[in-house]
């Protein structure tokens, strides 16, 4: 039997709506949306299309949101000026500084100048403390989204062997801190681990976020298991496709690859997850997608956050 493919889309489409309910009442009560600003720095392509995605959802969900779009020749000093900026500004409700930054600023630095209570893309070190902890806090919009397919999937979290593959603050770390908090059995897997085939293959529940494509294969999944990729990767080779893609889906990619030079691929090989697993998620069209629905209910819970707090 075929996996069941897990839409991104419809998970992202049901967070939004919910999510511009909460806006709408947060206007009713505080007379004013909540508000984000995304920072961007020079002009990565790959950068331009996710912020002016990010900007142009907050606006269609009655979101405030503002850009500033600063030149590669900005100084870390004078970034942290502006960040301290909104930090101070009461109008501000979320910060979100899109990654990466050019050479040359001290990304670290700039990441934890940011107010821990505006953090909407959980980076803080104060968010990740209260993270594992199990307070209540902001958290990593792209493992926040697999915790929300699984559940709106109706997939059993507790009491199964998850897998997660990449060990990153960004994923990894939070996705393995999340997966504990609903009482699943968590290994965090990485380049160094023995025998990696034979650890994946115990998993009920396997997360892919390793950063390398197709990198996951037959070999490493469980009969049944779920697989969740979070990777993202340009396949430029037309001459790769008949590894990756089931013989219905390589006519498409080749015309994209034709067309703009490259198709997207994940982390996982997609012919072998829809073969040997139960669900899955596509690259593109899962994963992704919810990042920016999370980031969107982030804004709305740290206004929320914020107020009361006042």
């Amino acid at each position: 039997m075929a996996a069941k493919i897990l839409s991104g889309k419809d998970f992202a489409d049901a967070i939004n709506a919910e999510t511009r309910v909460e806006i709408e009442r947060f206007r009713e009560v505080h007379g004013r949306s909540p508000a984000l600003t995304v920072v961007r720095v020079g002009n990565d392509p790959a950068s331009d299309v996710y912020v002016n995605k990010k900007v142009k959802t907050a606006g269609e969900l009655g979101m405030i949101s503002h850009h500033h779009h600063v030149a590669d020749t900005i100084t870390t000093d004078e970034l942290l000026q502006l960040i301290a900026s909104l930090n101070d500004n009461p109008q501000v409700d979320g910060i979100l500084v899109q990654l990466p930054l050019p050479k040359g600023i001290d990304e670290r630095v700039v990441l934890e100048s940011i107010d821990a209570k505006k953090d909407v893309d959980g980076f803080h070190p104060v968010n990740a403390g209260n993270l594992w902890l199990g307070h209540e806090t902001l958290v990593p919009c792209t493992p926040a989204g697999v915790i929300e397919i699984l559940k709106r999937a109706g997939i059993e979290i507790a009491g199964r062997e998850a897998v997660i593959v990449g060990r990153s603050n960004i994923v990894g770390k939070p996705m393995a801190a999340l997966l504990l908090t609903e009482n699943a059995t968590v290994t965090l897997a990485h380049s160094r681990t023995n025998d990696l085939a034979s650890v994946t293959r115990r998993a009920d529940i396997l997360v892919a976020a390793v950063g390398r494509a197709a990198f996951i294969t037959t070999e490493h999944i469980k009969e049944g298991a779920v697989v969740i990729d979070v990777g993202i990767n340009r396949l430029e080779d037309n001459s790769l496709l008949s590894d990756v893609f089931s013989d219905d889906e390589i006519e498409k990619r080749a015309a994209a690859i034709n067309s703009r030079g490259f198709t997207l691929i994940g982390d996982v090989n997609p012919r072998d997850a829809a073969e040997k697993a139960s669900h899955f998620t596509p690259v593109p069209g899962g994963v992704g997608l919810l990042t920016v629905a999370m980031l969107m209910k982030n804004t709305v819970t740290a206004a929320k956050l914020r107020i009361q707090n006042l």
